[in-house]
């Protein structure tokens, strides 16, 4: 459609809980469009948007995917998201890009956890929806149910624009309330009379809603007037931008039954990008904000939204341009790196398709390959007036595996093939804990862990195998105490002489390690203190208990001796590292744990629960925060009690809590739990 405006674009998301149909119903969108020439089905994995290994496999979304679709003389990008809360940083990404939302809900399951989630994430947003009632050939499946529950769980601004004739395998079609006609296989009639006064009782409750949001329909309304159709449809169009009004919808995407309906209510009731408030960006060079613009010549302004990592094909950037018009084969400043990048051919993605373009339009969605320095979150901009829009708040990942490679071979590539799939997942991060020596993976949960294996294996063939993170306890003493070591020996020719007395002081929590000099009358040369202060340092990240390293220490080297012909740096280094283990012996060396600051948001009805959880954990509750039906509890925890907390906060709240945790210190481990600690680490010394 070479004659696309901006007006004519209507970029929506799909979003439900997982199961609801989400999958099926942009599959049978893209038949009605004529995109495809057969309805894939998920049960087959032959579907557009859920292409990868990965979903096949599990028959399930694990990332967002674009799939655009013609009606009339408007395209419509709807973007496919997972419903699986493991992958909720995929429907962040789309949700940053949409400019409406269809919210499938299950018929026969009614509103799940996921649904609300979603629900709360549209609002947050003000984001005007549409809510689709799928599945409705399935057994169980029941509208009237299901609309109470959208309502009392939701909001009672949920309102039916129309109703099923039949359900489960006598399913038909739809009424359409505003017309006030039946629709089945596409074709009107009249309504059948068993439905007749339902259906009136319906749309009376329907036109009363929509006469409520604006004030010369009100008017009419009071006075008895009749609305007509077409005040109704501009009415609706009106209170569903507003966020007044979410229509609710009924399909059934794999018999393609209310489809059609669904596309026409999308194009007519959800806003094109011009219908919603602009946004402001960030002018680098003045520091100021700037609003947005659709004009023609309005500055540059095209979001980076996802990156996909490909072996073979390189990088694949995902964007969005917010204002004028991005060009194939040009020139291109991105702003948050403040680097050029130099655009090849432009696409406009298809799931796993791409259809080359020579321009993306304002408000329009395109993919762009191999991009050098653009990652996720990224503006594209022009230098001259370089524009920054706000990036996408991707959550914190908690659920954290220890990754070890499989083979020598797999050593050599882990490390590159992960940082490539953190570029493609922003909730996926990899980091080297010094403390315990293992490469850290954290993400939102088992689900994508195990997913990000088979990417590691299926993308990148590295094999690798993972495990609960040891956690980083730490040595430190308790008392002061004083240690001398002599290190003598003699092997013919020059032998090996270091003499050395330590004085170790504890120090406060956090404090660190203080090495302090106070050797006098040359009993040690000089140039031998570095070597000791050296040997200190070895044996303090030895550790001396079982292997942690120790901290939060004074170590003050006060005297000692030295040969003339015997003495040598290595000599004082090894003298160092003996005195110094002498001596946390002696100064009654203790076990420290790291405490996690956590912050858990739940449900009010969970608070209990969650507090009596947190107690069993040896955990310290700070306050409690009580907003919008929720509560975030907020609690200090050792990191060793709540390593697999994501698991059992998803057990205790139905999945829908979530939490976020940050180091705040370390603490003296409980006597009985260091012996315990202690021990398991000695069995593990001795089995390596």
């Amino acid at each position: 459609m070479a004659d696309l405006k901006t007006e004519a674009i209507r970029n929506v998301v799909l979003l439900s809980h997982n199961g609801a149909g989400k999958t099926s119903l942009s599959e049978a969108m893209l038949f009605n469009a004529g995109v495809v020439t057969r309805l894939g089905t998920v049960e087959d994995g032959n579907t557009t948007s859920d292409y990868e290994p990965e979903e096949i496999k599990r028959q399930s979304s694990i990332q967002c995917a674009i799939l655009p679709w013609r009606q009339h003389d408007i395209k419509v990008n709807t973007i496919d998201t997972p419903g699986y809360a493991d992958f909720i940083g995929e429907v962040l990404t789309a949700l940053r890009v949409a400019d409406g939302a269809v919210i499938t809900v299950c018929a026969a399951s009614g509103v799940e956890v996921g649904t609300e989630l979603m629900w709360r994430l549209v609002q947050e947003r003000s984001m005007p929806a549409l809510i689709v009632v799928n599945k409705m050939d399935r057994e169980n499946a029941d509208f009237l149910s299901c609309m109470e529950e959208i309502q009392t769980k939701l909001d009672k601004k949920c309102v039916p624009i129309q109703l099923p004739i039949g359900s489960q395998s006598d399913f038909q079609g739809i009424i359409n309330l505003i017309a006030r006609k039946a629709e089945k296989a596409a074709q009107e009639s009249e309504m059948p009379p068993s439905l007749k006064e339902q259906a009136e009782e319906a749309r009376e409750k329907l036109v009363e809603r929509i006469a409520e949001t604006d004030d010369d329909l009100t008017t009419k309304y009071l006075e008895g007037e009749e609305i007509t159709e077409e005040e109704l449809a501009m009415g609706l169009k009106k209170a569903t931008i507003s966020g007044a009004i979410a229509p609710v919808i009924t399909t059934s995407a794999a018999q393609n039954l209310g489809v059609k309906q669904l596309m026409e209510a999308i194009c007519q009731y959800l806003p094109s990008p011009k219908d919603v408030p602009q946004e402001k960006a960030i002018n680098s060079l003045t520091q100021e904000k700037e609003l947005i613009t659709l004009d023609g010549d309005a500055p540059l302004a095209t979001l980076v939204f996802k990156t996909t990592a490909d072996p073979y094909v390189g990088k694949l950037s995902y964007f969005r341009v917010y204002s004028n018009t991005l060009y194939s084969d040009s020139h291109i400043w991105n702003v948050n790196k403040n680097q050029a990048e130099r655009l090849g051919q432009l696409f406009i993605p298809r799931g796993k398709s791409q259809e080359p373009t020579p321009q993306v339009i304002a408000g329009d969605i395109g993919a762009v390959a191999k991009l050098a320095e653009t990652g996720t979150g990224d503006t594209l901009s022009h230098k001259d007036h370089p524009l920054m829009l706000d990036p996408i708040e991707f959550p914190y990942p908690p659920y954290t595996v220890a990754v070890y490679p499989k083979t020598k071979a797999d050593v050599d590539k882990m490390g590159a093939a992960l940082a490539r799939l953190c570029e493609e997942d922003p909730c996926m991060q990899v980091r080297r804990e010094q403390d315990t020596n293992e490469t850290i993976m954290a993400a939102m949960g088992d689900s994508h862990v195990e997913v990000t294996i088979e990417k590691l294996r299926r993308k990148f063939s590295v094999d690798v195998r993972v495990d609960v993170p040891k956690v980083p306890y730490k040595e430190t003493i308790s008392v002061s105490a004083k240690a001398e070591y002599k290190h003598k020996k003699q092997t013919g020719g020059h032998g090996q002489y270091g003499h050395v007395f330590l004085e170790l002081t504890p120090l406060p929590r956090g404090a660190g390690f203080e090495f302090i000099k106070k050797v006098v009358g040359g009993a040690i040369p000089k140039n031998y203190i570095p070597a000791v202060e050296k040997g200190v340092l070895d044996a303090l990240k030895e550790g001396v208990v079982v292997g942690y390293s120790v901290v939060d220490m004074r170590v003050t080297l006060y005297d000692g001796s030295y040969h003339t012909v015997d003495s040598s740096d290595n000599s004082f280094r090894i003298a160092g590292a003996h005195a110094l283990r002498k001596g946390v012996g002696q100064a009654q060396p203790i076990l420290l744990e790291p405490i996690m600051l956590i912050r858990v948001t739940v449900p009010e009805s969970y608070t209990g629960d969650i507090i009596g959880d947190m107690n069993s954990k040896r955990a310290k509750v700070l306050g409690m925060v009580p907003q919008n039906g929720f509560t975030t509890v907020e609690a200090e925890a050792p990191l060793a009690e709540i390593l697999r907390y994501a698991t059992d906060l998803r057990s205790l709240t139905q999945g829908r809590g979530t939490y976020t945790m940050e180091f705040v210190h370390y603490a003296e481990v409980p006597t009985h739990i260091a012996q315990r600690v202690i021990g398991e680490a000695q069995k593990a010394q001795e089995k390596d």
